[in-house]
């Protein structure tokens, strides 16, 4: 059945320590100016106490942060010490494997949970419920090591757990490629939608610019790509074949890393690629690392086994390569030296496609699943003695009906892509999913269902003045503002204010409230928010005295063509404007004072924070020490010392000198080997007494004797 998947499993618990790493670390720096007490939006507001006990407010809404004035502190001080907690066991685990463990996992999901309740409209994406369902997904596939001393390093059941990271991939890749096409966006349909998504993403990057200079038939080639990478591959993730699997591993890998060069989605991409390593096997990531245990060698003639995988393997990319062919009219244009391709179908015929293929989907995936659970039951039955083998079975019995549950539950969000389909699962599994909603346990995806910004980009330019006649702009940090600025990489940095400054330009400013709270602390010279704008503030242009007025102007940004020149430095973008977004107010205007009311923003009387306790002592000092840096210069600081101490280790642990004396290699302290567990455990044991014996009766010989032995040993271990 193959070596158990410990590396795959140990990239995917590293990767998720990293993940939570950015999230948490990248939100600490933002937290003062987002949801401090002079903040945009204030999380106190959020907390109110209604007389009710600490377990009832747990039940309604489950966040440590009701525990905050037992400690002494505020909600916005309650908030930097989860992001710390967080930050420093994310950053201990991405460190040090002994503590990738269940019960760090659990209290990293806990964390972020806590944080994700107040966080309102700037946590809420669909990153951050992913990221909190792979936590949650990593409590059950993670050891635990932390209570006891010695734990097996691979369980048996432990494949059906980490199973669910596949299936967690499949529904999200699988959901954000049908999305585009129900969604009926006519660019998606058109094939046209990455000839506008580059300028129209929130954050671009420099590659995006260069990027959309490709011509247009690649263009919506690469959108023909995109459904086959994410329709059609991640049937693949279930294939029986492994070479299909490593197949689908690289072409979600290499997506990932193309939306990383074009834009800045923070952790998500880092993420995806993440979940995608539990397609992978243990021999495929030990030839990464130069570990491969098995040494291959050409048979001839090649088995019936081999001959019919390789078949069906060909096959299967025949079927891809024409399925895209006849769904996409892929043709090549001789003359013009171009590749046409257009949607070959229609809507109705995709949704009766769909509406046949859900619950089927659903079907392969329980059969799969179900092909996982019984290898673990046969693991556990190659388990020497009664006692180990009951208590595998007794494991694997729970966990076998944990990720069963778990399976059942994600149906709901999963089946949204059909409502139909939706509506003919059991009620019983609603109700389980509607008990663990508020949670995020399982949510549902579908990213970029719509392309916006077709006619030109959308932004919103803040201007403010001192006298209502000159008007000054204010540059953010990182979304679009000056044309001749380049488009900067910040990710995995989420930089949450020019997130939702994105969304705001998509509508009229009383779709986004926050915005008017936004300009009211600006105006008032709130610190804390300005440093969301700039963190140099210098580079903020009402940094010695705030401005009188503030007004929001409606601009179309555009990228600039490679053959357009200027005198000066080469611009990155044009813009055009628009119309007025927000109105010209200032402090006590009746319009400012009006949104203000209407939203619940108004400041009310705020109660005075302990400056005693030792804790808030400790939190502000933090505070000060990190107030300078910027998010991405935290972020990559941190993730270059990791780095640095894991290439510290790794050249700490090579031999020095010439080679070490060759040593017997038997079972990994803890490992099931060690408890009788493995069926070939009686032939190992009788092999190694007699090599023993071979050795005792090799030191009995004479010299020439002995060397002769030590000849046979080395070819013997090579």
């Amino acid at each position: 059945m193959g070596d158990p998947p410990r590396r795959p499993r140990s990239l995917f618990l590293a990767g998720l320590a990293a993940a939570y790493l950015a999230a948490f670390a990248s939100l600490y720096v933002q937290i003062p100016g987002l949801y401090g007490r002079d903040g945009i939006l204030p999380a106190r507001k959020v907390l109110r106490l209604g007389g009710k006990g600490l377990w009832e407010q747990l039940r309604d809404f489950p966040t440590l942060l009701w525990l905050s004035p037992r400690l002494g502190l505020d909600t916005e001080m309650g908030m930097e010490l989860l992001c710390l907690l967080g930050a420093l066991a994310s950053f201990g685990a991405l460190l040090f494997e002994p503590l990738r463990d269940s019960l760090l996992f659990a209290l990293l999901g806990v964390l972020y949970l806590s944080l994700y309740q107040v966080g309102q409209v700037f946590l809420y994406f669909q990153w951050d419920s992913l990221l909190l369902e792979a936590g949650f997904l990593a409590v059950l596939v993670a050891p635990l090591r932390l209570l006891k001393w010695r734990s097996t390093a691979w369980r048996a059941h432990d494949g059906v757990t980490f199973w669910l990271v596949r299936w967690l991939l499949f529904r999200l890749m699988f959901a954000s490629g049908v999305v585009k096409l129900t969604s009926r966006c006519p660019t998606w349909w058109g094939l046209t939608a990455l000839t506008y998504h580059y300028e129209t993403q929130c954050i671009p990057t420099p590659g995006a610019w260069f990027a959309h200079q490709l011509p247009v038939w690649f263009q919506k080639f690469s959108v023909v790509a995109t459904y086959v990478i994410e329709i059609a591959v991640p049937l693949l993730f279930f294939a029986p074949i492994r070479r299909l699997r490593l197949f689908a591993f690289y072409s979600q890998v290499l997506l990932q890393v193309l939306i990383i060069l074009t834009g800045n989605y923070n952790f998500f991409n880092m993420l995806t690629i993440v979940l995608a390593f539990s397609l992978l096997d243990e021999e495929h990531v030990g030839r990464w690392l130069g570990r491969s245990k098995r040494r291959h060698a050409s048979t001839w003639p090649p088995s019936l086994r081999a001959v019919l995988s390789t078949l069906l393997e060909l096959s299967t990319y025949g079927f891809l390569l024409y399925w895209s062919v006849q769904c996409f009219g892929l043709e090549i244009d001789w003359e013009k030296r171009l590749l046409d391709s257009k949607v070959a179908f229609t809507y109705h015929e995709f949704t009766t496609w769909l509406q046949a293929v859900t619950l089927p989907l659903v079907g392969l995936g329980f059969l799969s699943l179900s092909w996982e659970i019984l290898s673990a039951m046969y693991r556990c039955a190659c388990v020497r003695g009664c006692f180990w083998k009951l208590w595998a079975t007794l494991q694997w019995a729970v966990f076998a009906t944990a990720t069963v549950g778990m399976f059942a539950i994600s149906l709901v969000p999963f089946t949204y892509i059909d409502y139909e389909s939706n509506g003919k699962l059991w009620p019983g599994i609603h109700q389980m999913f509607n008990a663990v909603e508020r949670f995020q346990v399982v949510n549902s995806y579908g990213l970029f269902r719509r392309m916006t910004g077709v006619g030109g980009r959308p932004e919103v330019v803040l201007e403010g003045s001192y006298d209502k006649q000159t008007w000054t702009e204010v540059e953010f940090m990182y979304k679009p503002g000056n044309v001749s600025r380049a488009p900067p990489v910040v990710a995995p940095h989420q930089p949450r204010l020019d997130w939702q400054m994105w969304f705001a330009a998509l509508a009229h400013h009383s779709s986004s409230p926050w915005f008017t709270s936004f300009v009211y602390r600006l105006l008032q010279g709130k610190k804390d928010v300005i440093r969301l704008v700039q963190v140099d503030e210098s580079r903020y242009p009402f940094s010695a005295q705030p401005p009188v007025y503030i007004r929001a102007q409606l601009y179309k940004y555009w990228f600039t063509g490679s053959a357009e020149g200027s005198e000066g430095p080469a611009p990155w973008w044009r813009r055009q404007r628009v119309q007025e977004f927000f109105p010209a107010v200032s402090l006590g205007d009746p319009t400012l004072e009006s949104l203000l009311n209407q939203h619940g923003l108004k400041d009310k009387t705020l109660l005075k924070r302990s400056a005693d306790a030792f804790l808030p002592r400790l939190l502000q000092s933090l505070r000060r020490l990190s107030r300078p840096f910027s998010g991405p210069t935290v972020l990559w600081s941190l993730y270059l010392v990791a780095a640095t101490v894991c290439l510290l280790r790794a050249l700490g642990r090579r031999p020095r000198g010439g080679a070490p004396p060759a040593r017997h290699k038997g079972p990994r302290r803890g490992e099931p080997a060690d408890r009788g567990g493995g069926e070939k455990n009686g032939q190992v044991r009788r092999k190694e007494a007699k090599e023993a014996e071979e050795k005792g009766e090799g030191r009995a010989r004479g010299a020439a004797d002995g060397h002769s032995d030590g000849l046979r040993g080395t070819k013997k271990k090579k």
